[in-house]
């Protein structure tokens, strides 16, 4: 199939849907055509204007032959010709298969790996750095479990991130982060590397994931660590196992054991629903497994060196010597990077 046969074919659907609505269709059938319109309105708002501006040129050069309407020819001719390249390429990118998960709020898990109490630091400043990162893209961030460690670093962290496109944004940050420098307790000023890894999940719905009660094992006990009298005396702490699948998801943030069970259970189908996009897509079952990883050093995506004050991700290649503003929540430098190199590589696949 030809680009032309493609784009015409976008447009036939597009008007398609829009006479099925029209015509008055309800419940499921018009939630799905009303999906899939939204969806293409943007690609045929692009490919619009794309012909749009391919007439009007054509139109300025058939003017050229008029020597009355030459010098005005050209001038149309040249704002043109320097508008289509951006057109074109708006263009392929909306051609683009899209994630359907790029527009949901995300689940973000975040635990120490190797190098103990430093680790456990670097891992809860890692926490507040996305805290501010939400904060700046005008994002809910509400804490779900967090764990301190005895030094006061984090043992884990899980939150939610909502707002619209958080997934698309946040997505990237799955994987073992690495750090370096000279921790609080080093006396003899040597540096040390920890790793931390970051897991970032889809939020799912219940109609995403369903999930079958009886083959869930639930446990209650009694929380451990900071959360004073009440959390200590009552059974308020979950533990969640699906058993088909072995995931466990356990909860201790809140004193009520029903508000631990919902949270639990929000992570879990969150999870599922990670592993059926992961089943559905080999690749990228493969490309969770190198991103998220076992911890260890050699696993990394990105690396933080404080002594030189920089910032390396190394998918990308990509250095930043601002330490201090990224860890103050500014990603944005390096989520762009990462999105526009996964679009190249889209777009080469994809043969735009």
């Amino acid at each position: 199939m030809t680009l032309e046969e493609r784009l015409e074919r976008i447009v036939a659907r597009h008007e398609e849907l829009q006479a099925l609505m029209a015509a008055g269709v309800g419940g499921d059938e018009f939630v799905q055509a009303s999906r899939e319109f939204a969806d293409l309105e943007p690609v045929v708002a692009s490919i619009a204007a794309c012909r749009a501006a391919e007439r009007d040129l054509a139109a300025a050069r058939s003017l050229l032959a008029d020597s009355e309407m030459r010098d005005l020819a050209e001038a149309e001719i040249a704002v043109l010709e320097s508008r289509l390249p951006a057109l074109r390429q708006a263009l392929r990118f909306a051609l683009l298969p899209r994630d359907e998960a790029d527009e949901r709020s995300a689940i973000l898990e975040i635990r120490p790996a190797a190098g103990g109490d430093e680790a456990a630091l670097f891992a809860g400043e890692l926490f507040d750095a996305y805290r501010r990162f939400a904060d700046l893209n005008s994002w809910r961030f509400e804490v779900m479990e967090y764990a301190e460690s005895d030094l006061g670093g984090l043992r884990e962290g899980i939150a939610t991130i909502s707002g619209r496109g958080v997934f698309a944004r946040m997505k990237y940050e799955s994987g073992v982060h690495r750090v370096q420098r000279v921790p609080a307790t080093e006396s003899q000023g040597r540096i040390h590397t920890s790793t931390v890894t970051v897991a970032v999940l889809p939020e799912a719905e219940e109609v995403d994931v369903a999930i079958d009660e009886t083959e869930l094992r639930i446990d209650v006990y009694r929380a451990s660590g900071a959360g004073g009298q009440h959390v200590n005396k009552t059974e308020s702490a979950v533990r969640i196992t699906h058993l088909p699948t072995g995931i466990v998801v356990a909860m201790q943030e809140e004193k009520s054991q029903h508000k631990n069970r919902a949270k639990a259970m929000k992570i879990l189908r969150a999870r599922l629903y990670e592993r059926e996009r992961a089943l559905a897509h080999a690749s990228r079952a493969a490309d969770r497994k190198s991103q998220v990883g076992t911890g260890d050093r050699s696993e990394r995506i990105r690396t933080y060196n404080f002594p030189q004050g920089r910032v390396t991700d190394h998918r990308v290649n990509l250095t930043l010597h601002k330490i201090d503003r990224v860890m103050l929540g500014e990603f944005d430098e390096i989520v762009d990077t990462l999105a526009r190199d996964e679009q190249s590589a889209l777009l080469a696949a994809e043969g735009l």
